[in-house]
């Protein structure tokens, strides 16, 4: 595969403001101190870490995205009476008939992106913020990342969630995901965390050249499977891979 751009692009900043806030949480000078209050030593590298081995054990190999996976602190993300099984290779109830998606299921699909591209992606799009913890691991390996959530309640958990971090390059939006974020494209990747029959024409569209679309989608079975989307010179070159099961994908705010 060629290798992806990483499309640094400049948002214009005299366009009129769209109708999603973006806030930006700033960068401190240094990181603050672990505020954990479960007492159950999750704050040790070394719980991320068997869990990253575990990862590379079933067949994830991208280092940087490794990387990533241990750096990003998921008990931070899951509720307090759930906190024992953060680092489990399991999916978790995060509110408001959600969860957060298993560490097998996140580095899978944020491998998948990466695919074919050398160094940090460029601006990225993912469709359902959640609890913020595969914003946080995607901030990681790209430049920007731009993370839009249709439920109020999970766009504010977010925040919360991610004020700890203190990650520059996300910013989050509340709006409808169907329809992407305009403003910021072209995007070198996008990603979803939820999946329907077909796929959005506006992420197709928000989609730089030589960029690529992971997301779930239902097959003809009627069950749900990973697709890849490589948007090419000739068009869109689609693969549809193994079965996966997410929330389904809807329009609107709530």
């Amino acid at each position: 595969m060629a290798q992806r751009p990483g499309f640094p692009v400049k948002l214009q900043t005299k366009d009129k403001a769209p109708s999603v806030k973006a806030p930006t949480v700033k960068a401190p000078a240094s990181k603050p101190a672990s505020t954990n209050p479960h007492g159950l030593g999750l704050d040790s590298s070394a719980v991320r870490q068997r869990m990253v081995q575990k990862l590379a054990a079933q067949g994830l190999k991208d280092p940087m995205v490794l990387q990533a996976m241990g750096s990003v602190e998921r008990h931070r993300f899951v509720e307090s009476a759930l906190v024992n099984q953060a680092y489990e290779d399991t999916s978790l109830p995060i509110g408001l008939g959600q969860t957060i998606s298993k560490p097998n299921v996140v580095a899978r699909m944020i491998e998948l992106l990466r695919e074919g591209a050398e160094g940090k992606l460029g601006r990225v799009l993912e469709i359902g913020t959640g609890c913020g913890y595969q914003a946080a691991v995607l901030s990681h390996v790209a430049t920007e990342v731009y993370s839009i959530e249709r439920l109020k309640g999970l766009h504010e958990k977010a925040r919360a969630n991610l004020r700890h971090f203190r990650l520059a390059n996300v910013h989050l939006l509340f709006g409808d995901g169907m329809l992407g974020y305009p403003k910021g494209a072209p995007y070198a990747a996008i990603i979803s965390a939820a999946g329907g029959e077909t796929l959005p024409q506006a992420w197709l569209d928000q989609l730089a050249l030589g960029g690529r679309l992971v997301a779930p989608t239902v097959t003809a079975n009627g069950q749900q499977a990973l697709m890849v989307v490589d948007k090419t010179d000739q068009g869109f070159k689609q693969s549809v891979l193994e079965a996966v099961h997410f929330v389904p994908l809807k329009s609107g705010i709530s």
